[in-house]
């Protein structure tokens, strides 16, 4: 059986989201991080369960981006999932411009440069 807190956000991390937002002055008890983990937790399984379903009738196992995304218009959230359908393009154009940024690199390094590269981390 999984423990509930197990399923939880760590709470260290709900703090320092919630404190970003927050004047530097402020505080916050600790019934307000709890609260907060819950809600996010609980917020963040609503979705998935929904993403999950869906992923299930179309005999997938793996959800993605898209999926959440789904679920969240599905779920009423439009906003949300509009923010994040942008986020996620914005976050897959960073990925295909790092991915050919760092194979442009390693096409120009001479052979002999990579191996010593290669040699260093063995020695």
């Amino acid at each position: 059986m999984v423990d509930e807190h197990d399923r939880m956000l760590p709470i260290a991390n709900v703090g320092r989201i919630m404190k970003q937002i927050l004047p530097p002055t402020a505080k916050i008890s600790k019934e307000a991080r709890e609260t907060m983990q819950e809600c996010a937790s609980e917020f963040i399984s609503f979705v998935t369960g929904e993403a999950s379903e869906k992923c299930h009738k179309e005999n997938r196992k793996t959800l993605n981006g898209d999926d959440i995304c789904w679920a969240l218009a599905s779920l009423g959230f439009d906003d949300h999932s509009s923010a994040v359908v942008r986020y996620l393009n914005k976050f897959r154009e960073f990925e295909r411009e790092r991915t050919a940024a760092s194979s442009s690199v390693a096409s120009k390094a001479p052979a002999s440069q990579i191996n010593e590269d290669d040699d260093e981390t063995f020695r």
